[in-house]
């Protein structure tokens, strides 16, 4: 198996409130869409798959999975929502879906370090929460990618 990182990046917005005025800032997340967008034509066009799971709830990526199965009929595409992140459209343009339950994501997630040992001196890994949070921080974001045959 292999996991290839495509980094989108958070966008800074002003918020205010309409009431009080108060003034916050929030971060909307871009380019992690179109990267797996990008990703899932591509990977297609290479016919590196005959079922692609896509983890997301945006119907951003509806055109993109009507497409790959519109080229490809034996091609599927199969959605995985996140908890509360479903979308009418993607599910429909989908040849299957299925929410991810809450519990399931918490039961799959990584301890917050892994130490690899691979001879002089290992490889720590650290839980992708914690990755995230970091890069908030940064500003930016990543998609992954993880290709099964």
């Amino acid at each position: 198996m292999v996991v290839l990182l495509h980094y989108g990046h958070y966008l800074a917005k002003t918020r205010q409130c309409p009431r009080c005025r108060v003034k916050w800032e929030t971060f909307e997340e871009k380019m992690t869409d179109v990267n797996i967008a990008v990703e899932l034509l591509g990977d297609a066009q290479d016919d590196a798959f005959d079922t692609a799971i896509v983890v997301s709830g945006d119907s951003d990526l509806t055109k993109p999975v009507q497409a790959v199965q519109a080229r490809d009929p034996a091609k599927r595409v199969v959605v995985a929502f996140p908890p509360k992140r479903t979308s009418v459209q993607l599910r429909q343009a989908a040849a299957a879906g299925f929410v991810i339950g809450r519990k399931k994501l918490q039961d799959s997630q990584l301890p917050d370090r892994v130490v690899k040992s691979d001879g002089a001196g290992g490889l720590l890994i650290y839980n992708p929460h914690q990755l995230r949070r970091a890069r908030l921080h940064r500003g930016s974001a990543s998609s992954w990618k993880v290709p099964w045959r």
